[in-house]
This record gives C-alpha cells, structure tokens and sequence, in this order.
C-alpha cells in the first residue's frame, strides 16, 4: 500500500467511512458544486463607482499610485509619463497579451520586450483578472499573458485594469473565473501593494520582496 492510500486509510477509518459510500460521495459533490458562501464583509457591497473608489482608497493608502483613463488605448502615454516622473527610463517587459499588444507604445515613446521578467528586468506591465474592492486587491492569473515573474521580479510594476472588473468580494473573483471556463492557471497572484516588511527595526522597508513601486491603471 503507498503512503498516500495509508494515510486516505487511516482517515476513512476515522470517520467510520467506506471509500464506496455513494452517500458521502454524493454529498461531497453537491458541496464542491454549490460553491456554498460563508460570512461576506458588507465593505465592498457597493455601486460601481463606489467599489472603484473603496479599491482607490485602499490601494493608495498601500503606497500604490491609481490612474483612470477613459480607453486602454489612452495606457501607452499614461505609462510613459508615469515612469518619465519617476526618473525611470521607457523601458517594459510585458507577456504575450493581446489587449497589451494591440495599443501604440511606439507612438508613447516606450520600449517593449516580451516574456518572462529576470533579475535585469527594472519595469513590467500586466493585466489584472479582477480586483476585489473589500481589501484593495488586485486577482492577477499566471499563464503566457502574464508571467508571474512580471509580478515579482522588477522593481517598477504597472497593471492594468477593468473598471468593469471591480467585483465586490473574493467569491466574486473565483465566480468570475469559474464562469469564464478556461483552464486554470498555475498561480492566482493578490496584489495589494508594493512588497514591504517591518522586519528590520519595524521600519516599513518597500521592495523586499518584490516591486517598490505600483501602478494601477483603471481604464473605461
């Protein structure tokens, strides 16, 4: 018998339960299908612009800086002078994402690489899945489009968002990614904030562990 089966054994045995209980078996299935909600914060339960402001709110207060622009085409010239005042050169790394490859970063004056980040890497951009207004969070899905390096390598990280895309909660985001019926990612990545610790004397120290800037783009 291999470990695992002992060990699925040794539960069974518990629980006084057989592996070929089609009542329990049963009863598992219409949980994992129901999706059954616990308690839900009423925080995010607002209108679409208030969740967009309660995200804003949040995300500021995390050091992070928010631009609303009407069109992700208006992305390119917000990025660039977004990264000329902070003295960083045009220069991005992006994934094989679509809506990223469609705009005009020629015409923005910015530089565009493709692929994963590494450590020479000082700006990325991606596209958030969704944001959950209740904590400030950004629901980031790991593939080709974008590399979950992007998130984590750089120093400077910018992510583009959906207004539309603001959901309330995180049952929210997980409905939304059920219902879009893709495979699922490796990594689901929240983002609340640039990296920080107090680790160290309890200064709060940015880019411990990821980017000590981000950018948030809300487009529409």
């Amino acid at each position: 018998m291999s470990a695992r089966a002992a060990i699925l054994e040794q539960i069974r045995q518990s629980l006084k339960a057989s592996g070929e209980d089609t009542a329990r078996r049963q009863r598992a299935g219409a949980r994992l299908e129901a999706h059954p909600r616990h308690t839900i914060p009423e925080r995010g339960q607002l209108d679409p612009e208030g969740r967009i402001g309660l995200l804003t709110q949040i995300l500021e207060g995390q050091s992070a800086s928010i631009a609303r622009l009407e069109d992700i085409r208006q992305a390119p010239r917000e990025i660039a002078r977004y990264l000329s005042g902070q003295d960083i050169e045009p220069a991005l790394r992006i994934g094989e994402n679509e809506a990223l490859d469609a705009l005009d970063w020629a015409g923005a004056g910015v530089e565009i690489t493709r692929g994963a980040a590494d450590a020479h890497t000082l700006s990325a951009c991606s596209t958030a899945f969704c944001a959950i207004a209740e904590s400030g969070t950004l629901m980031l899905l790991s593939g080709p489009q974008n590399p979950v390096t992007l998130d984590f390598l750089p120093d400077n990280h910018i992510i583009i968002l959906n207004a539309g895309d603001v959901l309330a909660s995180y049952e929210e985001g997980w409905d939304k990614m059920r219902a879009a019926n893709m495979p699922l990612p490796r990594t689901v990545n929240y983002i609340s904030g640039p990296s920080r610790t107090a680790d160290i004397e309890q200064t709060i120290f940015l880019g411990a562990h990821g980017p000590r800037r981000l950018h948030v783009i809300i487009t529409g």
